[in-house]
């Protein structure tokens, strides 16, 4: 007996040693938790229950020149509604008035209101939804609501902030103007002037306490901020809205008649180099266009004759020929190795001079004078283009600029026939921002400027920093030179000979070089032959205030190709209205009464803005533009809806303008 009570004993100490080595390896995990890995669980708990959150800042505002607004920040609100928090005595008391609030305010039944909050507190909801997407104003409303006005512990209000970016002009210059964005690396992309001053505009997260609830909501704890975000500074672009809505509609209009693929427009200051508008369309399947990519900037091509000016001026640098060499253009085509160099004039232009050769754009000319002249000295040709930055990236801020290509003798692609294809702008590669401001420098007697996007980046009223003009090469030839050739581009509009002569006008002067490519000219198939339309120039002639390049595209043969009928009308119909809004020279005289040769909307726009009105006007036809610019200078507010031309105006013609504080007008 005594042996079996020893055995016992014997185990209830072991057992009871187990038990206490047990409790002493659990006292230790607990110690060790506490002290070693204490943190870390803590982290774990809390990350698990409370997070933070960033808080994106509101972006600057982006403007034109005059301080219009050209893209914006908007913050937008969502409201929830946590039923939880907010006791039962609250809630019944509230409930009805709450709804009846919500209902006036976003124009839904309050009955509807009252079943949506009396579902969430059934349901124990942390997180019913009842608005998205409301303003500022709105928002401020909200807070101030029966039973909201107890704040988020009590009243059991959650509000939720975004922010969109609007553009107040629409589709117009949409691509320039572009866009910014976090891609899947959490790095920035975009396109345009908002991905180039992103560093400036984009300005400083801030940080948000959130907990979270049910169903893997999470609910922003408090009112207040840890960290405000710091909003992003306000930039100013060179754009004027009135030259880009001309440049915009001026081009569309052209496209849409020749069915063209693409086009784009660039018009730029001649002096400082500012860029005042920056057309870029595209077709979509449907027919319609669009701004699909900035291809003034992005696309390089082949420019055709508006290359002869580059090669011109190389060649009057070079004293190779002069403007008053004879050439014979024989009977219209010139034969070198086994290619053909034909003239667009059958039967050719005879013994001319290189003045006249340029002004009737002859490529048999052009490619005897460049191959003839440089054959045994190829390199010193190619120097002369690049001596003047040709073949050189204009860097630009905007992201994707075209590469151009000017070819070095021994490089790959160059061949005997070069010289003679690059006389007339083929073998050649250049952006039509990158021709443009070649363009501009002759216009700028030889001094070529950088083009500019951007005037200052400003915080309030603050000035953050400057982008002053900037000079790439203050001669890229001689004023013997920049003479000869401004009034070889001046004698191709107004001389009966000129390629241009059909863009002529006595009521104002301009200058500029016409050019017709062909796109897939080494295919064999004749119908897949297309051809790229341009028109580079400036105006006025005589003292050129701006520069400014049309590319058109692949237009529909059977309706026209040439440089002169495609682009060219562009060219003029922009001169043309930016001289109507703002004459240039003295000698300019719009004489409306007279007929100028105003077209469509834009001439009705000139016409009313020359009177003066007690009374409404009556502005539907007219370019959206046009109508604010009226209607504001008449001291009225206008707000727009839609873009294009005015559909309808909520002030009917002959109101008492003493009466009316606002009018709306419908685009379309």
């Amino acid at each position: 007996m005594a042996v079996t009570n020893k055995k016992i004993l014997t185990r209830l100490y072991f057992i009871a040693g187990f038990l206490f080595l047990f409790a002493c390896a659990v006292l230790f995990k607990l110690v060790s938790i506490q002290i070693v890995d204490g943190e870390k669980y803590r982290d774990l708990a809390m990350e698990r229950t409370e997070r933070m959150f960033t808080i994106a800042p509101n972006r600057g505002d982006l403007y034109s020149d005059d301080g219009s607004l050209l893209a914006t920040s908007v913050s937008r609100y969502a409201i929830r509604f946590d039923a939880v928090t907010v006791s039962d005595e609250d809630f019944k008391e509230n409930v009805k008035p709450l709804a009846d609030a919500l209902a006036k305010l976003l124009d839904k039944p309050s009955s509807h209101y009252q079943q949506v909050l009396r579902k969430a507190k059934e349901n124990k909801n942390r997180y019913a939804l009842l608005a998205r997407n409301l303003d500022y104003s709105d928002y401020m409303a909200v807070k101030d609501f029966p039973l909201f006005e107890k704040g988020p512990y009590k009243g059991g209000l959650i509000i939720e902030q975004k922010t969109v970016r609007e553009h107040p002009l629409g589709k117009i210059a949409e691509r320039s103007i572009g866009y910014e964005r976090l891609n899947e690396y959490d790095r920035y992309a975009g396109v345009g002037l908002e991905r180039a001053f992103g560093p400036y505009l984009r300005g400083t997260e801030g940080k948000r306490l959130k907990q979270k609830i049910a169903k893997g909501q999470w609910k922003p704890i408090g009112w207040d901020n840890i960290v405000e975000p710091k909003d992003g500074y306000d930039v100013y672009s060179t754009i004027d809205v009135n030259i880009q809505d001309i440049a915009h509609h001026a081009l569309l209009k052209q496209l849409e008649h020749y069915k063209a693929d693409h086009g784009c427009v660039i018009v730029m200051e001649t002096e400082t180099g500012e860029v005042k508008a920056i057309a870029n369309l595209g077709k979509t399947k449907d027919g319609k266009y669009y701004e699909r990519l900035n291809y003034a900037i992005g696309e390089s091509h082949e420019p055709g004759s508006t290359f002869k000016l580059m090669n011109l001026v190389t060649a009057l640098e070079d004293k190779v020929i002069d403007t008053s060499t004879v050439i014979d253009t024989e009977k219209g085509y010139w034969k070198i190795y086994r290619h053909r160099v034909k003239d667009a004039k059958n039967g050719g232009y005879g013994k001319i001079s290189m003045g006249k050769a340029f002004e009737v754009s002859s490529n048999t000319a052009f490619a005897r004078m460049i191959h003839n002249g440089y054959k045994e000295k190829p390199a010193k040709y190619v120097n002369g283009l690049m001596k003047m930055g040709l073949h050189k990236e204009l860097g630009l801020p905007i992201k994707g600029e075209g590469i151009p290509v000017i070819r070095f003798p021994g490089d790959k692609g160059w061949s005997g026939l070069s010289l003679a294809q690059m006389a007339y702008g083929y073998e050649v590669s250049l952006t039509p921002l990158q021709t443009l401001t070649f363009y501009n420098a002759i216009a700028n007697d030889g001094e070529m400027v950088k083009p500019r996007l951007i005037k200052e980046v400003k915080e309030m009223n603050r000035t953050v920093k400057t982008f002053d003009k900037e000079v790439i090469n203050p001669a890229i030839c001689s004023k013997e030179t920049i003479g000869k050739v401004k009034q070889l581009l001046k004698n191709i509009v107004e001389k009966k000979h000129g390629t241009g002569h059909r863009l002529y006008s006595p009521n104002f002067s301009m200058a500029g070089k016409t050019g017709t490519t062909q796109k897939n000219y080494v295919a064999k198939d004749p119908d897949k032959l297309k051809y790229i339309s341009s028109f580079a120039g400036y105006f006025p002639a005589e003292n050129p205030k701006y520069s400014c390049i049309v590319v058109i595209h692949e237009p529909d043969r059977s309706v026209g190709y040439y440089g002169a009928d495609v682009s060219g009308p562009v060219f003029k119909s922009i001169a043309q209205k930016i001289y109507a809004n703002n004459p240039l020279i003295d000698e300019v005289e719009m004489k409306i009464a007279e007929g100028a040769q105003l077209e469509g909307s834009h001439q009705k726009y000139y016409l009313e803005a020359q009177k003066k009105y007690n009374k409404v006007p009556n502005v539907q036809g007219m370019s959206g533009m046009d109508a604010v610019s009226i209607l504001e200078n008449l001291g009225l507010k206008v707000e727009i809806k839609g873009n294009g031309s005015v559909k309808k105006q909520s002030v009917s013609q002959g109101t008492d303008i003493n009466k009316v504080e606002k009018i709306v007008l419908e685009l379309s």
